[in-house]
């Protein structure tokens, strides 16, 4: 039972990043349009998936590592340091210096812009306290995160996030593109930069006092 709450923000994780439309579902939506296509949007998702869970694992991996390498303190202090700069950075410049595709990128393309995306927002430093918590449950004796035991996590933590995110990304895109339409988001549009950079601040004040 110790370990649910980790889980369950691994997907409310999952849900935030395939609610936010700088991680790909305006994107596919606007390919969508542009071709004319529902199979477009449809496609468009795989290397959104792929992309932004190349990312996230990424991350898992260098987390372990130097989780495994530093003790508990000195890697807290040290993830926690990385996610809040990089929270400053987005309040201070926003995310403008953003990566630029056209509409004519191919899966391939579109694929390496949603890792870029992922990874320059830093959504997979957002699961950094998750997978601590479930690294850790049951073994407060240790000074770092044991990496055998953490790599087959990362894997499941790195398939919820995923399969939330993409589930959450392909509700909101085929939404939009079959009955909203691109001019209600004119009338409902959320500011996700400022959430996002809320989050990310909220991340590593989290690792600070955990």
């Amino acid at each position: 039972m110790t370990t649910f709450w980790p889980w369950l923000s691994l997907a409310g994780l999952g849900a935030f990043h395939g609610l936010n439309p700088a991680m790909g579902w305006l994107f596919a939506v606007a390919l969508g349009l542009h071709r004319q296509s529902r199979r477009t949007v449809w496609l468009s998702l795989v290397p959104i998936a792929i992309g932004h869970a190349i990312s996230i694992a990424t991350v898992l991996v260098v987390v372990i590592a130097f989780g495994a390498a530093l003790d508990l303190d000195s890697f807290r202090l040290a993830a926690a340091s990385l996610i809040l700069g990089l929270a400053a950075y987005g309040a201070v410049y926003g995310h403008r210096h953003r990566v630029r595709v056209g509409m004519r990128t191919g899966m391939a393309g579109l694929a390496f812009w949603s890792f870029l995306m992922a990874t320059s927002h830093g959504a997979g430093l957002m699961l950094v306290p998750a997978m601590l918590s479930i690294c850790l449950a049951d073994r407060s004796g240790d000074l770092a995160i044991p990496m055998a035991s953490s790599l087959p996590v990362a894997l499941a933590a790195l398939a919820v996030h995923s399969g939330v995110m993409l589930a959450v990304i392909a509700a909101v895109a085929l939404a939009v593109f079959e009955w909203l339409g691109l001019a209600a988001l004119r009338s409902a549009w959320i500011n996700f930069d400022r959430l996002w950079t809320l989050a990310l601040g909220a991340t590593g004040i989290a690792l600070l006092v955990q």
